[in-house]
């Protein structure tokens, strides 16, 4: 079962009980609300959920929404991204397992150059 099909590890989250005006903002205060995601025990799935569903606003799984569409831009042959996050041999999967802040943007735009470099 997907984490879109079973959505209970919701209730586990950090921000599980903070208002949502909290956890929808815009600019810097997205540094401070992804700060929380780090030591949660259900990031990824997290993660997962709003990548698969496109979530377009607000940060889940520790990304801000232009994190993520540049994942979606950059990885748009991955079907099941609970499956990518937690199995994938790519250098910003393994970084997004850590509990650390991943450098995702840093991520796509070198493997954007070493496409254009090998062409």
């Amino acid at each position: 079962m997907s984490v879109n099909e079973d959505q209970t590890w919701a209730a586990k989250a950090l921000c599980a009980d903070c208002p949502p005006d909290q956890l929808f903002v815009q600019g810097a205060a997205q540094r401070e609300v992804r700060s929380m995601c780090y030591g949660c025990p259900v990031r990824l799935e997290c993660l997962a959920d709003a990548l698969d569903s496109r979530a377009s606003f607000g940060v889940w799984g520790g990304l801000t929404e232009r994190e993520r569409r540049a994942m979606l831009r950059r990885y748009p042959e991955v079907r099941s991204w609970e499956t990518w996050l937690r199995e994938a041999d790519d250098e910003l999967a393994a970084e997004l397992r850590t509990k650390h802040a991943p450098h995702v943007l840093a991520h796509v735009r070198a493997s954007r150059r070493a496409v254009t470099l090998s062409k």
